[in-house]
């Protein structure tokens, strides 16, 4: 296949130009892999140091999981330049899931769910007629919109200011909307850098108003700890488990699949390998496999579900690079900033309003995936039916939780997320509803 590139996937590039290349990778990347463990914190009212290590631990699975996808190992990794970080779409899940049983519940329903995506690797034909595209579509789409609301209260000044009676404060409010407002307009410079360093700059200009205003509680900062050196500790936090939890995360990792199949076909297309055959379906099973596991991977070190970033196939286009051997360096630079507390800890102080104003656009974006996924099949009257029971249902459960007060604890606790509900209903819909 006839491409633009200047290094293809196997090309190994001198080491002035993968460093700079990788460099392109991080910066689009590190935001978007510290924000989900920030998010997750806040809504946990974890401390300063639990906060910090979990961001560290989250860059430092990225790191790890990049090498894996780059290198292939065994039938694990897809064998090109994909770049691995914490997942967005399990946020609300994970909200829910922490709020009943705290990190242990967490970590041990991630862990217990992720071969759920490593069976679909193999068997992602059959299921393809089950997660059809309407049905990812929907299920993407209200990830979106329930996360709009993680945003909003981020944006108020968070869970913490709510029980102190600072929600929603001139000062919170702009904060946030600073953040919003350069992100947007960095994002529309002709210039290329301006634009991939968008959410960075807004970041540091909403930190910086932060400062000022006397926001940033600098005293929960402890020396040693800053001093010290991050030592990965498998199951530091202890593992729990219930099913109610363990479903809600395991529709995600289904979910989760099919975004990782579109994401290695993009990455394949890009790089100007086939999308067809016997190499493309090895590379799409191999990317799969390697989610679900690094996703398991993640949660034994204390981090999150890691999925494929879309975003790095455009900085591949962009600058000419497709070298799986960049992502060695990228993975390399993940892994060291994961071992440093200090890294974890800046970001851990960053007021809640700070990551509103940035993660708002972001959950924008998700929510506005799933309508392009959407829109692109043809919406005839039982595709219409399946949209409106499932986003009725879906959003309902999310926006009046308490719909469901009389219903047993365990109906309750697997339907109160309106991801669950949703996606759940979307699946039976479409097998079921038949228009004549």
């Amino acid at each position: 296949m006839k491409t633009d590139l200047i290094y293809g996937v196997e090309d190994r590039p001198p080491f002035k130009d993968a460093l700079f290349a990788a460099l392109q990778h991080l910066l689009a990347i590190f935001v978007a892999i510290i924000t989900p463990p920030l998010i997750i914190a806040s809504a946990l009212k974890l401390d300063v140091e639990k906060t910090s290590f979990l961001v560290s631990m989250s860059l430092f699975a990225s790191g790890v999981s990049t090498f894996i996808q780059c290198r292939r190992i065994g039938p694990i990794g897809a064998k090109l330049l994909c770049i691995q970080g914490t997942s967005f779409s399990f946020i609300g899940p994970i909200i829910a899931t922490g709020l009943v049983g705290g990190l242990p519940l967490i970590f041990g329903s991630c862990i217990a769910a992720a071969p759920i995506e490593m069976v679909v690797s193999r068997t992602f034909k059959y299921l393809r007629n089950i997660i059809t595209p309407l049905v990812s579509g929907i299920v993407v789409l209200l990830i979106g919109l329930s996360l709009i609301k993680v945003g909003i209260v981020s944006c108020g000044g968070g869970y913490s200011a709510m029980d102190d009676g600072s929600f929603g404060s001139w000062e919170n409010l702009s904060i946030a909307a600073l953040v919003l407002l350069s992100v947007l307009f960095f994002n529309r410079c002709k210039n290329k850098y301006l634009r991939m360093s968008s959410i960075v700059f807004g970041l540091c200009l909403g930190y910086g108003l932060a400062f000022a205003l006397g926001k940033v509680n600098m005293s929960a900062l402890n020396v040693e700890m800053l001093m010290s050196f991050n030592i990965p500790q498998p199951f530091k936090y202890g593992i729990d488990f219930n099913i109610s939890s363990f479903i809600a995360i395991g529709l995600v990792y289904l979910i989760t699949a099919i975004e990782a199949t579109g994401d290695v076909t993009a990455n394949s297309m890009i790089s100007g390998l086939p999308i067809e055959g016997d190499s493309y379906l090895k590379r799409v099973s191999g990317g799969v496999m390697a989610d679900g596991f690094n996703s398991l991977l993640a949660g034994i070190f204390n981090s999150f579900p890691n999925s494929i970033f879309a975003q790095n196939n455009g900085i591949i286009q962009l600058t000419g690079v497709a070298s799986r051997y960049v992502g060695y360096y990228i993975a390399a630079m993940l892994v060291l900033l994961g071992l440093f507390p200090i890294v974890g800890a800046i970001f851990s102080l960053m007021p809640d309003p700070v990551l509103g104003g940035a993660t708002l656009l972001m959950f924008g974006t998700v929510a506005a995936a799933g309508i392009r996924i959407v829109s692109s099949q043809e919406i005839g009257r039982k595709e219409t039916l399946v949209l409106a029971v499932s986003l009725s249902l879906g959003l309902g459960v999310e926006l009046m939780p308490d719909v469901l007060k009389q219903a047993p604890e365990a109906i309750r606790s697997i339907f109160s997320s309106g991801i669950t509900t949703g996606g759940l209903t979307a699946i039976v819909a479409n097998m079921v509803i038949r228009v004549k």
